[in-house]
Parts: structure tokens; C-alpha cells; sequence
């Protein structure tokens, strides 16, 4: 009996199968409402579940930490399950033949026009029948349980029905067959794939679905994108077993009997469904993946798709080869940003079909299937190695292990292909490595959880984060855990892991975060951290961010950072407080510190919080606990009573003096900085030389903690030569703030916050230099202190002053758009429409290099048919020894989250998270504008100055060169020379000038531009295509020479004349912008046109703003204890001054900028403002200044006339004595009186007192007068004379010989060895013997 009830059973079933082959269906026929929501009910269950559950399945997993759980094998077969049995079950015992009464086979082998009949809850559930999505326990809505999760989570294959519904087809799609293959389905919702985005699907027979044509025919091996796109299609497609497949037969004993064929089923808002079948399947994948994909922990579905292909056979076998099949499922789940895709592979039995090479009984041997996705247009691919098209492809059900499951795979993508399961059959020097986080604070603790190869329990991991390895952990077979190490640096890391003693074959590129600039995880409520005695300080954090489990301790620690050797020193300093909840929020009591001494770190001034688990997690013996760092902060609130017992009262004023001393020896480092431009307006167009500064940014962060009243505030973009950094600051009027007005000016600094090479020495670390430098020098020596203190005066007047804007010079700009037209740096206007890749600036000097090369790809056909233009598609770029930086335009269908790819290295890169907006990559700098979410404008900063901003506006794509004067007539290409000239802006890489002619398209595409035409080889003036290359894709896959565009310039003479609707629509739309008229007639698309039109007047207005120089007159600096009534210094401010209260205000109270750019003379000296005793001092002073400055003259006059008065009087007695001595007498004998006891001395007779006898007689005799001569002489003779007395010889008469006419007589002292008796004549004196 039962034999003959089995043989009907294989009987009906055949004719089933037989059936489905000669159906014929229309597929528009249903509709997408019939189209019900699938659900697997083959069940697998293992002895243990795979991994601890949460308690609540609602909340948020652990976002670093994976719980541990055992490494098990899970078993593939599937099974029917009624829910009875919450144990295993063992299906590779299961015999039809064996005892009916053997209860667990009659389940089954069921009746495929039947369900199991069960009695309890879930069996509307797990059985064949689709069952109502309107279901509801008892009227409630249904909450599942642990228990029930952990059950519907042991079962390999998703739910799929095969009864009920409208037609009791459930899930089954009869339309698929073999004259059918696919059929339309339309989702109503939007599914992110491969960076595209759709809202409908075809599901194919073939073991894929897809979203856009496929080519007429395949050629094997398969090979994705396709590249003769568009000429010819290129599908857009998922590929779980991309072959040619048709509907197979079952064996009588397949123990699962629901029919063979294609399932597909939907279900639609799965985060507000409260049905048993909508809670289950969102829990069900969500947890399915969160633990089974890296970086998917707070991933939520909202629309689920599962695709079954059961019992699949492979097309062109003979009959037999029916019953030779394959069994896999796809689900594919979205919160329609992020889409993960699950591949079940059951069975597989065959690998290729007979037009690939495969044999027609088996499916063996010939190309095996493609497993893998395809975006499509043309753009990029990724194939499941080495899996696909390969003979390893049977060993995908063993492989994967995601939840534990030997034959689940999952992927995420929506943006790019990531393997979210191990690869253990692939090998290779280079294999892709996948992590979550992709970046961390370049302080370390981060958490990196590791997929990639397939981890043994016992294997040793080992993690190299550029040189430092670290050793992992292992959680799972698909996944593994490295702490990240301390950094010196910021930027992108070399990320690699090694098993055992194997080599690094795993690699990545992983981001590091400045401290300054990182994730924030630990948050101040309030300003109360920044004061020097704070009450309290009150944080928080994401509790979520350590651990799942809110029942840990945590501990909250300090550290410290300083730099007093060449090496930086980044200690520990005290334990805040352990034994800390997990709650997400603690309260600081900075009294509790007060007494503590830490002589060793009493010199750190600034610091960290830190907060980690009081008792790490281990796994296999490695001590796991993530780290959460704050940002940095001053430690006054912990040290000011330290520093008060160490330095006085003022301790704040001691350290800034220490510190000004300090600086005072370090290198000057002004001069290598740019110079500020004088207005918001021109710092917002120089996009080569400065960036939002992310502390003060209009768009993100308008606080300006420490630039009160500034709205705005830009930094230089990458270090000088010295590592220095520019930063200038705006108010509200536009106008650069500068320290010598207020504290809160713009101040250089003497390290950049991305550091400087080789970044682990002192005053060259990323963040933690410019905290040491520039920032605590600021609270020491201005925020602890008044603002006209000594110290803070010093700082902002000299150790940091704002550097004033008289010497700025707006950059050179150039720009590229629409057609592509071009306005070089001379503002030359022409249109050139090559095809292919081209020198857009090209400068090669010892000094300066840069290279920005543009391609150019033929525009989308319009109604019309084929245009015969170009349009700008990827900019590229490199400068010096920087790494070359490329931006590409991506297809429009595929700009629904990223407008631009950017390529960093050839490596893509994306700034959709915050502290990924700017990153620095050596010599250059590349950041997203903050305002801006979907990648719509990149600038790319080079470090000598050079800029390029390149826009995305509705599928266009444009892109702008700013360079600094130093570039001046350095620059060649496509953009001209800058050299203020545009005759010569045609020249060729040969040097020859091409004539300019703006009327004539042709001769400018033929005799100048078409020169710069880039190849895959480097040439000499040219230089070699700098972009990205994929797919084989080189330089001359885009270069068509024998592309000729159109080189009319306006629509009304290139277009028909039946076409006057179209040059009229122009005229309307574009005006006098012959551009915007080109772009119209050439493309019909009005978006392209008013984007011309619009970029053109943008950058002529660029060109007229950078053009309009602002005088400055300079630093005007406000008087120490003063204030001005205003900070302007265009020409034509009047400025007043005025004295904080009991100051006297002394000098000019007003200055004024003139029309020259100067501050005008004072009038009454500089302005000072004085205290009173000051000022008391100062005018008592003044007044005895004048009194002496009127008085000394008089004196002086007074001396004068006194000391004529007196030589008047000397000049009479002289006069009267020499009368006497004129008119008597000489009697020689009363003239003279010798004492012969004394030394002989002449001199003149006193007094009538008697006098020694000589010793010889005086002899006088008279003799001739000899002028001039005296007579010999023994001995010098000296004369003593009365004052004012002048003796005169005598003539014979008795008169004075000068009386008479005679010479003045020139006495001669006599030579030794004469004669004493020589006679000589006697001239008044006497001589003594």
C-alpha cells in the first residue's frame, strides 16, 4: 500500500514538473500587489545556537566589540520544520522506505498540494502556504521571542512558499519558464546597488536578476563591464549563478517536495509591519546581518527581496540530465541607503551548461557559471573569485560560514562590492581585506573587526598598522579583532594582517583621524572644561560605542601631552574615577583633585579623557577593550591648584612668561606662512591656499570658541616648509580680524594641525604640536588672563601676531565647462570639442610642477540622434611629488548618493562621514566643502598654492585652476600662458603661437589644442595621462582623432531650418552667452545650457572679484588700555580712540586710512591711554620740560651777555695796564731781583724788599737788534710777567718798536755750545746768570 501511494506520488509530481515547461503566460498579467512577501520555511537547526543573543532585539548592536561566541559547523541540508522540535535534526538518516511510523520522515516528505499539520503557533509560518500579512496574534501586535529567533535563525534557507495567495501558487512564479525567462517585477521602492539605484527589477530563470538590457549574445568566458558600451549593452545585474539554466525534476526522494521553479517574494516596510511574517523576517535579517557583515551594526531593513531557485537544471542537457540540479536563494535587504545581499547555495550539482563548454549529461567541464555583480553603463564590476567561472565553484556550499552556515555568503552593495565572508580558497600577495571601522583617532583603541581569510580557533592573528604589528584575536571563522595602535601621524595607513607565520597577503588602506579633527565620542555639556576653576565638569558619551553590555565597569583616566625632548611624550597621568556605569554620562568634581602631586607631569598643560573597560574582555588570551578619547582640552581644572602651590596666585601670568621666553629662542616662522586676504569674499576664492577652518566654519560650527565675533575663519591647507600653518579670520562684515585689535584675531601658527614630516618629532605631530605651540599658549597667556594683561599683549602683538593683508595677491583662475568651453588665466574665450584625454595646465620648472590633465567624452544622443560635441567627464591632478588626485564624473543614473568618484592613489575614496571631510594625503590636500553632502565639489589644495575645484551640477561637470603669482608664465595647456597677454595663449608644447581667432572653432581644435592630446607614454612638454585606469581602459580607448565635432558657433547657422523653434528656444534661454546658445543647439538639454550660462558668469565674476585689489592701510594698533570705535582699515575709516575707565587718553584721537593706503600723520603724537598717577608723572614732566625749554634759552642769553661783559672788562684792564706799562720807565735794576740760593727762574720784580746779590755781575749791554735771534745761552731763560703784561723791546728814542713800524721781533731759544759772551740784543727781559 504504501509503495502504491508512493508511485502515484512520483507520478503526479512529474506531471507537475512536466507541466510548468509548456505553460505559456504573459508577464504583464499580474500585478505588483499580487506579488506577496516569501519566506523560507526549510529550516536547519544546530545543536547550540551560533552566537549570543541580545536580550532586546530591538536595540542597537555593539558597534567595536563582537560578543564571543563558539566556532561551530552548521549543517546545509534543509528540511521542512513545524516547529515541534526545538532540537536538532538529523537528515542524512532520512529513508522513505523505512517505517512509516517514523514520525520526523513523514514530516518531510509532504504532499505538494498539502501542508504539515501542526497545532502550534508557528505553523502558518514555517509551512508551504503564503500566509496573511494582515495575521495578528489575537488582534495584538506580534513580538517575537528570544527563543523563536534563535529558531527561525537556525534554518538555512529563508521562507518560501509554494501555496496560497490568489492563485495557491504563493511564491511561485509560474510565468518562468523556458519561452519566458524573466519576468518584471517593480519593488516601489529604491534598491542601492553597485552606486546606482532601482526601483524594479527582472527576475531571470538564469541564476541572476537584473536591472537594464542584456547584450544579444553572450561570449565565454563572461567578462564585465562590457567594454563596447555603449554600442553594445552592458546589463546591470546581481549574479548568484549567472548560467543558462532551465527548470529541473525532482527524484522521488527530494525531501523537500515543493515544486521546482523560480520564488520571489517582497516584503515592503518591514520597520513599521507589526504581522508575525514582517517582525520575523525584519529580525531575522537584521540580526542575520549585523553579525554576519563588519560595519553593519546599526543596520535596519526596510524592504526585504528573496529570490529561490529550486531544483535548477542546466539548458541543453538530454532529459536525464533534469534530475541533475542546482538549489540556491537569494535575499537581498535595504534601508534604501544601505543593501546587503545574502547567497544561500543549498546545492549544486552542475557548473556550466552546454554553450559554455559543459557536458549534456552532467553540466561539466566548458566555463562554469559567473558569480558576481555588474553595475553596468559601462562602469565597474566585481567577480566572486575564485569562485566564479572556475572549477572551485562547487565549493561555495561549503564555504562562506556567514552565521556559521557553510554556504551563506554576504555582500554589502550598495555603493561598492564588499565581501562580507572569509575567502579561503584565494591566494595571492595583494588580497583585498575588508574592515569596520575604515578609520580611527590617531591616538589609538579603536576596534577593527577583520574579514577576509577564514580564521582557525587556534590561529595567531597578527595586525600591521604601517611598521607596528599588533596581535588579534579571533572571534569567529569569518571574523577577527586588532586593537589600533598609537599613531605620530594622520592620513591614510598601510593596514595589513598575517595568520601564523605566513606572510601579509591580506591589505588595506586604513584612515587616520588627528585627535583635533576625530570622531567626537566624549562630549562637555558646557564650557565649564575650558575655565581654570570649574565647579563641575559634566560629560557624556554613546554608551553603545564601548559594549552591548550596559552592565559593565568603566573607568575614566587622564593623560597628558608635552614635548620637552626632540621625541613627544604622551603619558598617563591619573585615574579620574573606576568602577564607573555604563549609563552614558558622569559628573566631574575637580575638588577632589586638589591635593593631589604630580611632580612628573605638573609641565603638561593639556590633555585627554579617556574612558575603557575596568576589565578588558579576552579573547583566546588577548585583552580586548576599546578606548574612547575626547577631544583635547586644557588641564587647568585638574592642575590650577598644583600650579597655584608652585608659581603664586598668578600662575597663569608665571607660565605665560615661561612659555614667551621659551618661543622667544625658537625659529621665526612668519615669513613662510601666506598672507591673509583682506576680505571674506577673496579668502572664499582662493581655493589653493586655504580651507574652511573646521573650529570656525559658517556652515558646521559658527561658535568660534576662540575667535568671538568672527563668522567665519580659513586655515592654509596643508603645512609650509617649516611645518607651519595661516589662519584668518573674518567678522561679520567680511573683514580680517586681526590680534592687534582684539584677542580674538587671526593668528598664525607655528605648527599645523595635520603636523609635518617625519610627524613623530616635536613640534611636527598632527594636532597635538599645534595644541603645545599655538593653543595653551592662548589660554595661558589670554583666557586665564585679562585681554590687556602684559602677557596676552606680548602674545598677540608678538609671539602671534595676525599678519595684515597689504601684500595679498588674489589668485590666477582658469575654468573648463558646458561643450566644453574654456577661459584661460588672460580671460581668452574659445570652444574646443576634441575627444579624448588633454594637457588642460602643464607647468615643469625645478621648483614648481603641476599637471592638471581634463578628458573630454562625446555628449548622450538626444532626440535628434548623435551630437557632435564633447563635454568634460574627470579632472586629474598632481603637483611636485604629490600623489595624483582625480575626480570623475559618475553616470547619471548612478548620482543618487555620489555626484564625483575621487580617486586618491588609484585608490576611491569618500567624505561622507565628518571627520573624512578633509584629508591629507603627502603634498596634497582634498576636501568636501562642509555644506555639501553627495560629493558635488571637491577642491584639491596642492602645497604650492595651486588649486582645483571641480563641480557636478545635474550631470555636468565643470572644473576651476586656482594659481598663485608664482605660476606667472610658467603655465602651458589648454588654459594658456598667464602671462596677462592672450596673443600668446595659443602656444603648442613645440613653442610655436597659434594665431587666435575666437570666430574659428576649427582652427583653434586643429592648430592648438589638438596638440596637447595625452597618450599612454610620456612625452616630452606633454607629460603622460595621469588618471586612474580600469578595465583596461587606457588613454587610447578614449583618444578618437577621427572624431569632428561641430565647428559652427551659433544654432542658427548650424541647424536646419526646420528647426527655427529650437535657435528661437535658445535665444530665449541663453541670451548673449553664445556658449549657453552652442550647448543648446547642439544638446537640446536645457539643464546644460543654464548651467553654462551660469558657470560662465561665475567665473567671470571670479576673474572681476580677484581683479578688484582692496587697499589696505595696515595694522592700526588699538592703544594698550584703549579701544577703537572701529577695526576697518579700507581708505576713508575714520578711527577714534578711546580710555577704559580711569585712563587719560593722550595724542591723536582719531586716525584716518587715506586714499594712498596709509594711516595719516598723528597731529599730536600716538595715541596712549595713561593712568592718572601716569599721567600726573607724565605732565609734571612735560611742565618742567617746557619751563626748562623756556628758560634755558634765557639762561643761556643771560651767560652770554654776562661773559661779554666780562671779556669786555678783561679786554679794558688790559688796555689800561698796557698804557701803563707804555707810558714809564723801564729801570732794569728794579725789574728783576735774583736769589743766587734758588734755581735760576726769571720773573718780575714785586715789591721794593731787598734781594740776594748775584752771584757774577749783571752785564747790560746794548747792541744792534737782531730780529728774531737770541743769543746763545748755557741755560733756558724763563720770564716772569705780570697778568696781562706783554713785554715790547724799545727803540732808541724810547718807544716801542711796534709803535715805529718794526716787525714782531721772533724770539729763538739759543742752541748749546755759543758763546756766553756772545752779545744778543735785549728785548725787555732780563737776563739772569
Amino acid at each position: 500500500m504504501v509503495n502504491a501511494k508512493l508511485a502515484f506520488f512520483v507520478l503526479l509530481l512529474s506531471a507537475s514538473v512536466i507541466g510548468q515547461e509548456n505553460v505559456i503566460v504573459n508577464e504583464n498579467e499580474r500585478t505588483i500587489e499580487e506579488v506577496v512577501p516569501e519566506v523560507e520555511s526549510e529550516v536547519i537547526i544546530t545543536s547550540e545556537a551560533s552566537s549570543p543573543r541580545p536580550d532586546d532585539v530591538e536595540s542597537v548592536a555593539p558597534v567595536e566589540i563582537i560578543p564571543s561566541a563558539p566556532l561551530e559547523v552548521r549543517s546545509g541540508k534543509y528540511q521542512l520544520q513545524d516547529g515541534l522540535s526545538e532540537g536538532p535534526v538529523d537528515l542524512e538518516a532520512v529513508n522513505i522506505g523505512n517505517d512509516p511510523a517514523n514520525g520526523q520522515s513523514q514530516r518531510q516528505l509532504l504532499n505538494p498540494t498539502t501542508t504539515s499539520a501542526t497545532n502550534n503557533e508557528y505553523a502558518h509560518i514555517d509551512g508551504r502556504v503564503l500566509p496573511e500579512t494582515s495575521y495578528q496574534n489575537n488582534g495584538q501586535s506580534y513580538v517575537i521571542t528570544n527563543a523563536r529567533l534563535q529558531q527561525i535563525r537556525g534554518n538555512f534557507l529563508y521562507w518560501f512558499y509554494d501555496q496560497g495567495g490568489s492563485e495557491n501558487l504563493g511564491d511561485y512564479q509560474r510565468d518562468i519558464h523556458t519561452s519566458t525567462p524573466q519576468i518584471h517585477k517593480n519593488f516601489n521602492f529604491q534598491l542601492p546597488f553597485f552606486g546606482f539605484r532601482f526601483n524594479y527589477t527582472r527576475i531571470s530563470m538564469n541564476g541572476y536578476i537584473q536591472f537594464s538590457d542584456p547584450p544579444d549574445h553572450y561570449t565565454y568566458p563572461l567578462s564585465f563591464p562590457v567594454r563596447d558600451w555603449p554600442q553594445i549593452n552592458d546589463p546591470s545585474f546581481i549574479g548568484i549563478f549567472f548560467s543558462k539554466c532551465r527548470i529541473g525534476s525532482m527524484r522521488p526522494e527530494e525531501p523537500d517536495p515543493r515544486r521546482p521553479g523560480v520564488y520571489f517574494r517582497m516584503d515592503r516596510d518591514l520597520q513599521t509591519r507589526t504581522d508575525q511574517l514582517g517582525v520575523e523576517m525584519r529580525e531575522r535579517i537584521m540580526w542575520d546581518v549585523r553579525e554576519g557583515v563588519i560595519g553593519s551594526e546599526t543596520f535596519f531593513p526596510k524592504h526585504a527581496v528573496t529570490v529561490t531557485w529550486k531544483n535548477m537544471s542546466f539548458a541543453g542537457g538530454i532529459d536525464n540530465s533534469l534530475f541533475m540540479t542546482n538549489t540556491f536563494q537569494m535575499v537581498l535587504a535595504t534601508d534604501e541607503v544601505f543593501t546587503y545581499a545574502i547567497f544561500n547555495y543549498l546545492e549544486i550539482n552542475w557548473s556550466s551548461h552546454t554553450e559554455a563548454g559543459g557536458d549534456t549529461t552532467n553540466g561539466e567541464g566548458g566555463v562554469p557559471a559567473y558569480i558576481g555583480f555588474n553595475a553596468g553603463n559601462g562602469t565597474q564590476s566585481y567577480e566572486y573569485k575564485p569562485y566564479s567561472q572556475a572549477s572551485v565553484l562547487r565549493d561555495l556550499t561549503g564555504r562562506g560560514w556567514a552565521n556559521g552556515f557553510p554556504g551563506r555568503h554576504i555582500f554589502r552593495i550598495d555603493e561598492k562590492i564588499l565581501m562580507g565572508t572569509c575567502n579561503k580558497d584565494i591566494d595571492g600577495a595583494n588580497l583585498p581585506l575588508m574592515f569596520a571601522p575604515e578609520s580611527g583617532n590617531m591616538l589609538g583603541g579603536t576596534i577593527v573587526n577583520i574579514t577576509g581569510p577564514c580564521f582557525n580557533p587556534d590561529d595567531r592573528i597578527t595586525c600591521r598598522f604601517d611598521t607596528e604589528a599588533v596581535i588579534g584575536a579571533v572571534v569567529d571563522t569569518n571574523r577577527a579583532i586588532c586593537v589600533q595602535p598609537r599613531f605620530w601621524h594622520n592620513g591614510y595607513a598601510r593596514f595589513e594582517i598575517a595568520i601564523n607565520n605566513e606572510p601579509y597577503k591580506w591589505k588595506g588602506k586604513y584612515f587616520v583621524e588627528t585627535p583635533a579633527t576625530a570622531t567626537e565620542k566624549i562630549f562637555f555639556t558646557d564650557n565649564s572644561v575650558h575655565e581654570r576653576y570649574p565647579s563641575e565638569i559634566k560629560i557624556t558619551w554613546d554608551r553603545f560605542n564601548l559594549t552591548s553590555n550596559l552592565n559593565v565597569q568603566l573607568q575614566i583616566g587622564l593623560w597628558g601631552y608635552k614635548e620637552v625632548t626632540i621625541r613627544p611624550q604622551l603619558e598617563f597621568i591619573d585615574m579620574i574615577e573606576t568602577g564607573v556605569s555604563n549609563t552614558g554620562e558622569y559628573v566631574i568634581n575637580p575638588q577632589n583633585f586638589r591635593t593631589r602631586e604630580n611632580f612628573m607631569h605638573q609641565d603638561m598643560q593639556f590633555g585627554f579623557l579617556q574612558i575603557n573597560l575596568t576589565t578588558p574582555e579576552v579573547y583566546k588570551g588577548v585583552s580586548i577593550s576599546p578606548v574612547l578619547w575626547s577631544r583635547p582640552i586644557p588641564l587647568g581644572w585638574y592642575f590650577a591648584p598644583q600650579w597655584e602651590r608652585l608659581h603664586g596666585q598668578r600662575w597663569s601670568q608665571t607660565m605665560c612668561n615661561n612659555w614667551l621666553r621659551t618661543d622667544r629662542f625658537l625659529k621665526n616662522f612668519a615669513s613662510q606662512v601666506p598672507v591673509c586676504p583682506c576680505t571674506l569674499e577673496h579668502a572664499l576664492l582662493d581655493k589653493g591656499r586655504f580651507m574652511p577652518d573646521l573650529a570656525c566654519d559658517k556652515d558646521t560650527n559658527p561658535t568660534c570658541r576662540y575667535h568671538w565675533g568672527a563668522i567665519h575663519c580659513v586655515r592654509s591647507g596643508g603645512p609650509s616648509a617649516e611645518g607651519s600653518g595661516q589662519q584668518c579670520c573674518y567678522d561679520k562684515n567680511g573683514f580680517l580680524m586681526m590680534s592687534y585689535d582684539q584677542m580674538w584675531g587671526s593668528r598664525p601658527l607655528r605648527s599645523h594641525d595635520f603636523g609635518y614630516t617625519p610627524y613623530n618629532e616635536a613640534n611636527k605631530v598632527p594636532s597635538l604640536s599645534n595644541w603645545f605651540h599655538d593653543m595653551i599658549p592662548f589660554y595661558q597667556c589670554c583666557m586665564w588672563q585679562e585681554e590687556q594683561a602684559v602677557g596676552c599683549e606680548t602674545f598677540r602683538f608678538e609671539r602671534r601676531p595676525s599678519q595684515d593683508c597689504v601684500a595679498f595677491q588674489a589668485p590666477g583662475v582658469a575654468g573648463i565647462f558646458g561643450d566644453p568651453h574654456i577661459v584661460t588665466f588672460d580671460d581668452l574665450q574659445y570652444t574646443f570639442n576634441g575627444k579624448g584625454e588633454y594637457v588642460l595646465v602643464r607647468v615643469d620648472q625645478p621648483q614648481i610642477k603641476l599637471d592638471v590633465q581634463g578628458r573630454f567624452e562625446q555628449v548622450s544622443r538626444n532626440i535628434y540622434g548623435q551630437v557632435n560635441a564633447t563635454h568634460l567627464t574627470s579632472v586629474v591632478a598632481a603637483s611636485n611629488n604629490s600623489v595624483p588626485i582625480e575626480v570623475r564624473l559618475r553616470p547619471s543614473h548612478s548620482q543618487w548618493r555620489y555626484r564625483l568618484d575621487v580617486f586618491a592613489d588609484n585608490k576611491r575614496i569618500y567624505f561622507d562621514r565628518s571627520a573624512l571631510r578633509v584629508q591629507y594625503f603627502p603634498g596634497v590636500t582634498v576636501y568636501q566643502p562642509m555644506y555639501i553632502l553627495n560629493q558635488s565639489e571637491i577642491v584639491i589644495m596642492f602645497s604650492s598654492g595651486a588649486g582645483i575645484e571641480v563641480i557636478e551640477n545635474k550631470g555636468f561637470m565643470s572644473a576651476r585652476v586656482y594659481l598663485p603669482w608664482t605660476y606667472v608664465n610658467q603655465t602651458r595647456g589648454l588654459f594658456g600662458n598667464w602671462s596677462f597677454d592672450i596673443n600668446d595663449d595659443f602656444t603648442r608644447p613645440d613653442g610655436i603661437i597659434s594665431p587666435v581667432d575666437l570666430n574659428n572653432f576649427q582652427s583653434a581644435h586643429r592648430d592648438f589644442a589638438q596638440h596637447w592630446q595625452l597618450g599612454d607614454r610620456e612625452v616630452k612638454d606633454i607629460g603622460v595621462a595621469l588618471f586612474t585606469r580600469e578595465y583596461g581602459r587606457t588613454a587610447a580607448y578614449y583618444n578618437d582623432n577621427q572624431f569632428i565635432p561641430n565647428f559652427i558657433k551659433e544654432p542658427a547657422d548650424f541647424l536646419p531650418a526646420n528647426r527655427s523653434f529650437d535657435v528661437t528656444r535658445a535665444t530665449e534661454i541663453c541670451q548673449d552667452s553664445y556658449q549657453c546658445r552652442y550647448d543648446y543647439g547642439m544638446t537640446l538639454n536645457r539643464d546644460m545650457a543654464e548651467f553654462t550660462k551660469n558657470y560662465l558668469a561665475s567665473i567671470t565674476n571670479i576673474k572681476e572679484t580677484n581683479n578688484r585689489r582692496v587697499i589696505s592701510c595696515g595694522v592700526l594698533e588699538t592703544p594698550r588700555f584703549g579701544r577703537k570705535s572701529n577695526f576697518f582699515f579700507t581708505p576713508g575709516t575714520r578711527v577714534n580712540f578711546e580710555c577704559n575707565q580711569d585712563f587719560i587718553l593722550i595724542g591723536d584721537k582719531r586716525r584716518v586710512c587715506e586714499e594712498n593706503g596709509r594711516w595719516n600723520l598723528p597731529d599730536y603724537g600716538y595715541t596712549e591711554c595713561l593712568r592718572n598717577q601716569e599721567y600726573s608723572s607724565r605732565t609734571l614732566g612735560a611742565t618742567w620740560g617746557i619751563i626748562t625749554a623756556v628758560m634755558l634759552p634765557i639762561v643761556i642769553v643771560l651767560i652770554c651777555i654776562g661773559w661779554r661783559i666780562l671779556k669786555r672788562r678783561k679786554a679794558e684792564e688790559k688796555e689800561e695796564i698796557d698804557y701803563m706799562i707804555k707810558t714809564r720807565a723801564i729801570d732794569p735794576d728794579e725789574s728783576v731781583k735774583v736769589n743766587s740760593d734758588d734755581e735760576s727762574i726769571p720773573y718780575k720784580k714785586e715789591s721794593a724788599e731787598d734781594s740776594p746779590l748775584p752771584t757774577e755781575p749783571v752785564k747790560v749791554e746794548d747792541a744792534p737788534f737782531n730780529y728774531g735771534v737770541y743769543p746763545a745761552q748755557p741755560f733756558e731763560a724763563r720770564s716772569f710777567e705780570p697778568a696781562g703784561y706783554n713785554a715790547q723791546p724799545y727803540n732808541e728814542s724810547g718807544l716801542p718798536e711796534t709803535e715805529v713800524g718794526l716787525p714782531d721781533a721772533e724770539v729763538r731759544l739759543p742752541e748749546t755750545g755759543q758763546s756766553k759772551n756772545q752779545e744778543r740784543p735785549w728785548s725787555g727781559e732780563t737776563e739772569i746768570n
